[in-house]
């Protein structure tokens, strides 16, 4: 199954990306991911994200679409894969429409005024990157691997409230686009963790 996960920072796209995957067998594929291997690995496309990287400028969408293209091409997404963080606008989903074609799009609905207490609150592993919320995690420990927990610099309530806004900007007309084309399903991303899993499992 091919699918692209929707949601705004802090819909628990994260969450739901990696249990759907292991749920339907197929790889998570997060943008920042491969990003970061392809920097990391200095492969060609990485090194033309650096150069814009390097210079505090956003990647472009072209170089971002030849990341991710590139990834969708590799072996272990014969059978299908879930796309998280990617598309982020018209443009990238226009050309995923050229490399790809998609089952379904999952969008997780959620009040954006609560989900900036949801991100501020946000406590992250510095070695695993597991996510906590300080309204349940009391302490500043990571329960998985012991590493120490942090809050984000973008989960400042300044950045969270400008990364809405960007959200609502560019990603949100997503929506619109998906459901044109009778592809997109709402679920309810206010419920709990297990809830929304349970909803997504339903849909799909």
């Amino acid at each position: 199954m091919k699918l692209v996960l929707l949601g705004a920072p802090g819909a628990g796209k994260g969450t739901q990306a990696v249990r759907i995957a292991e749920y339907l067998k197929i790889p998570h594929i997060s943008t920042g991911d491969i990003f970061r291997k392809n920097l990391k690995e200095e492969t060609a496309v990485g090194l033309k994200a650096k150069a814009y990287i390097d210079k505090g400028q956003l990647v472009p969408d072209e170089v971002t679409c030849e990341i991710v293209e590139l990834r969708l091409k590799e072996a272990d997404c014969k059978n299908g894969f879930l796309l998280d963080g990617f598309p982020r606008n018209l443009q990238q989903a226009k050309a995923l429409d050229k490399m790809t074609s998609l089952d379904k799009v999952v969008n997780l609905d959620v009040d954006l005024k609560a989900l900036a207490g949801r991100l501020t609150g946000r406590r992250v592993c510095d070695k695993c990157g597991e996510s906590y919320h300080i309204s349940t995690k009391k302490d500043e420990v990571c329960d998985k691997c012991g590493g120490k927990l942090y809050q984000r610099a973008d989960d400042t309530l300044e950045t969270v409230n400008s990364r809405l806004e960007v959200y609502s900007a560019s990603t949100a007309p997503l929506i619109e686009y998906y459901k044109d084309k009778g592809i997109l399903v709402d679920v309810d991303g206010m419920q709990s963790i297990e809830q929304v899993f349970e909803s997504v499992k339903k849909v799909l």
